[in-house]
């Protein structure tokens, strides 16, 4: 509550209110947004409307839902599939840390990836698949550390996805277009977090093993796979935009400096 408020005052909206910024940094920036605006525009527009409906935009809340299911899911029962183990409550917290451990890294380096190679669908679904493999082999997994390692492995897939996954609406969607699309995409895929961690309960209770559950999750990562690979995505629209005179004296005016 204390961090929103100061979020408020501290941070800027847009460039233009960035104190912080030289001129020629700001311009140079401003710039640079408005030339990958109208790029956008030329290949593909969306009004704000559109984007709440749009084919696409509801595919990709679709696919963001996996992702969110998997996160959630594991995130709400890791540390009692960890105490089943008969390890002691503070060793289950170091335990669970071990995933968040190689899921921070896997984000970080995965995006970086993903920004060098200019390519987003095949690292979206190869994440993805990550997460479905290494959650659901855990299930038909008994013994602690390889159970501990599928699920490790199946968190990396989770982690690694979610940057990787926003260059995708925010490739096709520019303006309010963009803030309504994604929006939609947050909206129904965070209902995940309320659908991921009751179905693992509800199957737990009702069979006595996370086995199903884990499955259940695990599926949900697969139809998210499927669909980015049917919805592909068009690398033009992340091509950096020719740069205008202005754009090109400021942009040397910064690596000088």
């Amino acid at each position: 509550m204390i961090l929103s408020v100061v979020v408020y005052f501290y941070l800027t909206d847009r460039p233009t209110d960035a104190a912080w910024l030289y001129d020629d940094e700001r311009a140079w920036l401003i710039g640079r947004l408005a030339a990958e605006e109208r790029q956008r525009l030329a290949i593909r527009q969306i009004s704000v409307g559109q984007s709440l409906l749009n084919p696409h935009v509801l595919a990709l809340a679709i696919v963001y839902f996996g992702a969110v299911a998997c996160n959630y899911g594991i995130a709400f029962w890791l540390p009692t599939i960890i105490k089943g183990f008969g390890v002691s409550i503070s060793m289950t917290g170091w335990i669970n840390a071990i995933p968040y451990a190689v899921g921070f890294c896997g984000m970080i380096w995965y995006g970086l990836r993903s920004d060098a190679k200019m390519e987003r669908v095949n690292h979206v679904a190869f994440a993805l698949g990550l997460a479905a493999v290494g959650i659901g082999v855990s299930a038909f997994l008994d013994d602690p550390l390889a159970k501990m390692i599928a699920l490790t492995v199946g968190a990396f897939g989770v982690f690694a996805v979610l940057p990787v996954f926003w260059t995708l609406p925010t490739a096709f969607l520019s303006g309010a277009a963009a803030a309504a699309g994604i929006a939609v995409i947050n909206s129904i895929g965070n209902l995940a977090g309320y659908f991921g961690p009751f179905a693992m309960g509800w199957i737990h209770d009702t069979t006595g093993s996370f086995a199903y559950g884990l499955l259940c999750i695990a599926g949900a990562a697969v139809l998210a796979l499927i669909i980015v690979l049917i919805l592909g995505h068009d690398p033009s629209l992340e091509r950096t935009p020719a740069a205008s005179e202005p754009d090109r004296r400021s942009a040397t005016r910064l690596k000088t400096r």
